[in-house]
């Protein structure tokens, strides 16, 4: 069952509390995700990417995952 964006920031809030976080797309299945939080200073993007990946539990896991695509923009506040 597809993903819908209200379901991908409850589990992004739940890693990101403080985070300033928007979900858009509207098919379910081929997502954007904007993540600005403080615990990323200092770390790469791909060490960003994967603390999100993380967040999301598995939901991208594979050819089953109910998140198919998931663009990205992760930074730490300016």
């Amino acid at each position: 069952m597809p993903m819908q964006a209200h379901e991908i920031e409850e589990l992004l809030r739940a890693s990101f509390p403080n985070a300033q976080i928007v979900v858009e797309g509207d098919d379910g299945v081929h997502m954007s995700a904007m993540v600005i939080d403080e615990s990323f200073r200092g770390k790469n993007r791909v060490q960003q990417q994967r603390a999100v990946y993380a967040a999301l539990k598995g939901k991208m896991d594979g050819s089953s995952g109910e998140l198919h695509a998931l663009g990205l923009t992760t930074k730490a506040p300016e």
